[in-house]
């Protein structure tokens, strides 16, 4: 892939291919980061997220390049005070990664290393996907497409409870960060999660359609139950197919066993959530049809 030369991207695509790497394709190109498909020693092609973005506009792309973007222009760089300060984001973010490989449901760091100017990890390529496209504005859901969604937010509720058990917040569970791949739902994206033992970030955040209230006074101080919120926020996005509002009153077209379970999770207050566990078993249980009886004897 050939960037212009002014892109901000271009120069971190030619650091990598200087050492050693094969890149396939540029993915994303966001404020903090650049996102790269590439492979090295005739391996398979991974994933590739460097710690190097930008955010003033310069010029509008042209739509075979806007892909690469955040929005539809490239932007300049920014101070040095301002890098210094995502790169330490960014090298949390590495920290994180590594402390929940082999996490279940989790997409796992490879590799990481790191050159003058920005530090990278690697991560399997899901083919997949994202939980995006499951977020469907057609008149209803299947049975197996509910099905089938159910399962991969079953799948992120186990990820999230296994990074619980390490003592992990992930704080931005959303569509966009959970991958599929043969047919299961991976967490991806911990820059924005903490340790539970150590306060990370500012005290107030928000508002975001997916983030619980509490984000708007503790934010740096997010407890599990943040994850259980924001899940149960996508679980009704794609049963209701609308957001959670209005005292949840789509939450008809939820499955009977599911609603009272998404109602608590959706509570203002973090201690009347349910665990993300009991959130695992609902959804879980809510995608598996039912058995079929055997047939009777004659």
């Amino acid at each position: 892939m050939h960037l212009h030369p002014m892109h901000p991207a271009a120069w971190v695509l030619d650091q990598l291919r200087h050492d050693g790497w094969h890149v396939h394709d540029l993915l994303s190109f966001t404020r903090a980061s650049t996102l790269v498909l590439a492979s090295h020693d005739d391996g398979p092609p991974v994933v590739l997220k460097a710690g190097f973005g930008s955010n003033h506009v310069l010029a509008e792309l042209d739509e075979s390049a806007r892909k690469a973007a955040y929005g539809f222009y490239w932007y300049a760089e920014m101070t040095e005070t301002e890098r210094a300060l995502t790169r330490e984001d960014f090298r949390h973010e590495i920290a994180v990664t590594r402390a929940a490989k082999g996490a279940h449901h989790v997409v796992p760091l490879l590799e990481e290393g790191s050159t003058d100017r920005f530090d990278w990890y690697t991560m399997p390529f899901c083919p997949g996907g994202n939980f995006r496209s499951h977020l469907t504005t057609a008149p209803t859901l299947t049975p197996g497409e509910k099905a089938a969604g159910l399962g991969l937010l079953a799948d992120v509720a186990e990820g999230l409870r296994t990074l619980h058990e390490r003592g992990i917040v992930h704080r931005d569970v959303y569509q966009e960060n959970i991958l599929i791949h043969d047919g299961h739902g991976l967490i991806t994206d911990l820059g924005a999660a903490r340790h539970t033992d150590t306060p990370r970030g500012p005290a107030t955040r928000g508002p975001e359609v997916h983030w619980p209230p509490e984000y708007a006074t503790s934010y740096d101080r997010a407890t599990p139950a943040a994850d259980a919120f924001s899940l149960a926020v996508l679980t009704y996005r794609f049963l209701c197919e609308d957001m959670p509002r209005h005292g949840h009153s789509r939450l008809g077209a939820a499955p009977p066993d599911l609603r009272l379970l998404i109602s608590a999770a959706l509570a203002p207050t973090p201690e009347d959530r349910p665990a993300i566990s009991e959130l695992r078993e609902a959804l879980r249980q809510a995608a598996t049809p039912a058995a079929t009886p055997p047939p009777r004897s004659h």
